[in-house]
C-alpha cells in the first residue's frame, strides 16, 4: 500500500468538473488500496493571500521527506516558490486540469504572470498528470515541460441510460460554472436570434465563482426578453436528472482542459453542440455534434436551429452520441494510469 497526500484548495465537494476528477480519483485509488491524505488549502487560490500562502508552505514543509503529493493545478501553477523549495525532498506531482493562464478574463499581464509561475511549478515537480492528450500538447510545446515527465489520465464517465430526447418543447441543457469561459453569454446571444423556434433552455451551474458575471448574464437575457426560455437552476449535486430530460447539451466554451460535462453528456446518449475549442474536438466527435467556431453567437445559433428543426439529422446525432457513449473510459481506467505513475516514483527503477 502506497501513501498518498492530495492538496486540493479548499472544499473538495466543490461542483465543478476539476473537483469532481479530483473527488472521483481519489475514491478509485482508494479502492486500489492506496492510503489517501487530504491537504485542504486555501480556497483562495488560484489568487492567494499572503496567510495562504504560508499556511501552504508550512502544510508542505510538515510532509515526511520523500513523500508522494499530488497538487491540483488551481492552486499548485501559483505555487512556484513552495514548489521549487520542495521539490529534492518531496515527490510533487502537479495535477494539470488545465493551464490558469488560459482562463477567460485575464489581462495580458495576469496571463502572462501565471504562465511563469505556472511554468516553474510543473518544472519543479516529479511529473505532470494532464487530463488530455491536448493539454499535454500545450505544456510541452508553451511550457517545454518534457514529454517523459507527462502522464494522460482522462476523466472517467459512468455508465447511463440514454435519454430519450423526445422533450415537447425541446429542452437545451447547459451543465457550467457560471464563468466567462464557459462563453454563457455568447449561447444567450444565439439564443435570442432563435426565438421564434420552440425551445427551452436550462443554465445548470453554481453562480459563486463570478456573481459579478452572473449579474450580467442575467440582464442580457432580461435585455432579450428571454427570461421565461432561459432558467438558472444554480448548481446541482446529482445532474443525472437534468441531462435525462434533455435533447440537446450546449456549451460553447472558449476553451477547454478536457470537457468532463461533454463526456457526460454523451454518456447519455444527448446530441451536443459547442465550440471548437480545447480538447473539445477529442471529446465530441463529428457523428454525435456539431462544432462551431468559438465566440461566434451567429455559427451558435445556425447550429441550433439545424438540430431544432431537423428532426431527422437530431436522430442521427443522437445515434452517434450513443456510440461514443460506448467507448468513453472508466474512472478505474483514470486511477490505473495514475497508480502506475505512483508505483513509478515509488518504486524507481535502480
Amino acid at each position: 500500500m502506497t501513501e498518498l497526500y492530495f492538496a486540493i484548495p479548499g472544499d473538495i465537494n466543490t461542483l465543478t468538473g476539476g473537483y469532481t476528477y479530483d473527488r472521483r480519483l481519489i475514491a478509485e485509488l482508494r479502492a486500489l488500496g492506496h492510503k489517501i491524505n487530504y491537504l485542504q488549502l486555501s480556497a483562495d487560490f488560484p489568487a492567494p493571500t499572503a496567510d495562504a500562502l504560508a499556511d501552504a508552505a508550512a502544510q508542505f514543509a510538515a510532509l515526511p521527506d520523500q513523500a508522494i503529493v499530488v497538487a491540483d493545478g488551481l492552486a499548485y501553477g501559483v505555487m512556484e516558490n513552495i514548489a521549487e523549495q520542495q521539490a529534492k525532498r518531496l515527490n510533487i506531482i502537479a495535477l494539470c486540469h488545465h493551464p490558469l493562464m488560459l482562463e477567460a478574463g485575464l489581462s495580458s499581464e495576469q496571463s502572462q504572470q501565471l504562465f511563469l509561475s505556472e511554468q516553474r511549478a510543473l518544472n519543479a515537480a516529479k511529473a505532470v498528470i494532464v487530463t488530455s492528450a491536448m493539454t499535454g500538447k500545450i505544456l510541452i510545446e508553451k511550457f517545454s515541460i518534457p514529454a517523459s515527465k507527462i502522464t494522460v489520465a482522462l476523466p472517467g464517465t459512468d455508465r447511463q441510460n440514454f435519454s430519450s430526447c423526445l422533450g415537447n418543447p425541446p429542452v437545451l441543457l447547459t451543465i457550467a460554472t457560471l464563468t466567462r469561459r464557459k462563453a454563457h453569454d455568447v449561447l444567450i446571444d444565439a439564443l435570442a436570434t432563435i426565438q421564434h423556434l420552440e425551445w427551452s433552455a436550462r443554465f445548470v451551474g453554481g453562480a459563486e465563482f463570478d456573481p459579478e458575471w452572473t449579474l450580467l448574464l442575467k440582464q442580457k437575457i432580461a435585455a432579450h426578453k428571454l427570461d421565461q426560455r432561459i432558467i438558472f437552476t444554480g448548481a446541482i449535486t446529482n445532474t443525472a436528472s437534468e441531462y435525462s430530460a434533455a435533447d440537446v447539451f450546449v456549451l460553447p466554451s472558449l476553451f477547454e482542459g478536457y470537457g468532463m460535462a461533454f463526456a457526460e453528456a454523451l454518456s447519455f446518449g444527448l446530441p451536443i453542440v459547442a465550440a471548437r475549442a480545447g480538447a473539445v474536438p477529442d471529446v465530441v466527435p463529428d457523428s454525435a455534434g456539431i462544432l462551431v467556431p468559438p465566440q461566434d453567437s451567429a455559427a451558435l445559433a445556425e447550429a441550433l436551429q439545424k438540430l431544432l428543426t431537423e428532426k431527422t439529422f437530431r436522430n442521427t446525432l443522437q445515434t452517434g452520441a450513443q456510440t461514443a457513449a460506448r467507448a468513453l473510459p472508466d474512472w478505474k481506467k483514470t486511477a490505473t494510469a495514475v497508480a502506475q505513475l505512483i508505483n513509478q516514483l515509488h518504486h524507481p527503477k535502480e
